[in-house]
């Protein structure tokens, strides 16, 4: 009988986290994820997963050594994946020093622990790097051998991550890989960023519980694909049978005005597009009414605007498909979630007024 795998996902609770963890488990693993002591409860993405014989939670954090240290020595992974992070670009740009210490020093952390745990030998580690390394880009589309000029704190302190996991893999003989993964949405992406405040607004527009959506730079390109596939492309790299860095990415690229067409067409609204820069407009086509506008407020100091992989190596060397969901695909599947998630808030929201004026008429006691 071979030996059971250990995986060890830090981030767990994140988008990616929460797929992966689901994936390995199918696949036979023992899965153990880190996350941080908080009072507020924020593993609604993994709840379904607790209690599973196969499941275990560990606290710790990439800005404690020591944490991460216990943890390693205990689980004794045979593959971690470590996927935390401070991962707002946005944000990252109002807590430059957070961001460093988390993205930047904690990689190293994870590559130090393994190596004086001395399960350099027994333990394959994967590193979440990103498309957000090419930043200012010097060339389209970007692919393993493309320059980086990153344009963010959290881009430079993901640079440094990306490179300590190559330097470990040549000065140690470690098998420690990156995935450069561009944009990978789902309906578990986190409300904060672009594509999931695209798809409530539709929701809540369509409802009636908004009036108006306020955007960035419209015409920002990404390359967008679906976080579920893209963590089997993870997996496979750590079954690759020598360690190297993959680009993760679709090769197909979209515009912010595009995801917002689509994601509005789902639920019925046809948009047309107005002006330029930051006077550009989403009209209803139907009723004239403004839906969306640009804000000066959610523009960055720097902002990458071209972002677009080429998975080529992925593709012939993990025999992995980029394509499995085709982008339209996921921005239905997000706003479809939205939907749902909007009308379910409506209607609990309708049972506590009907209780409150009830109670206020002494209807119920």
């Amino acid at each position: 009988m071979s030996k059971q795998n250990i995986a060890l996902i830090t981030g767990i609770t994140g988008q990616d986290g929460s797929y992966l963890a689901e994936l390995l488990l199918e696949k036979g693993y023992d899965v153990h994820g880190t996350i941080r002591r908080s009072s507020v409860d924020y593993r609604e993405r993994i709840a379904h997963l607790e209690g599973k014989p196969h499941f275990h939670l560990h606290y710790a954090d990439l800005g404690d050594s020591m944490s991460i240290l216990g943890v390693i020595s205990k689980v004794r992974p045979t593959e971690i994946y470590n996927l935390a992070a401070q991962s707002h670009v946005q944000v990252s740009f109002d807590s430059p020093e957070f961001t460093a210490d988390v993205d930047a020093v904690g990689v190293l952390r994870i590559l130090e622990a393994v190596r004086q745990l001395g399960l350099k030998e027994s333990c394959r580690i994967y590193q979440a790097s990103t498309s957000e390394l090419y930043g200012k880009v010097e060339e389209v589309p970007q692919n393993e051998n493309t320059p980086f000029h990153p344009y963010s704190p959290y881009a430079v302190a993901k640079q440094y991550g990306y490179w300590i996991v190559k330097e470990y893999r040549d000065a140690y003989n470690m098998y420690c890989c990156n995935g450069i993964l561009f944009n990978h949405e789902s309906e578990r992406r986190g409300e904060t960023f672009v594509t999931r405040k695209i798809t409530l607004a539709a929701a809540r527009i369509k409802q009636g519980k908004q009036k108006k959506l306020f955007l960035g730079n419209l015409g920002s390109l990404r390359d967008w694909g679906y976080a579920k596939d893209y963590v089997e492309c993870m997996w496979l790299i750590l079954q690759h049978d020598k360690p190297e860095d993959f680009v993760i990415a679709t090769g197909v690229q979209h515009s912010v005005r595009e995801f917002c067409y689509h994601a509005f067409k789902r639920v019925g609204i046809e948009l047309e597009f107005q002006g330029e820069g930051i006077s550009e407009k989403g009209i209803d086509k139907a009723t004239g009414n403004v839906l969306i506008e640009v804000s000066a407020d959610f523009y960055r100091p720097t902002d990458v605007v071209n972002l677009w992989g080429d998975p080529t190596k992925a593709k012939a060397k993990l025999g992995w498909n980029p394509n499995k969901t085709t982008f339209e695909d996921l921005v239905n599947l997000m706003v479809d979630s939205d939907m749902a998630k909007v009308a379910s808030e409506g209607a609990a929201e309708k049972v506590r007024t009907n209780l409150a004026e009830y109670l206020e008429k002494g209807i119920v006691k």
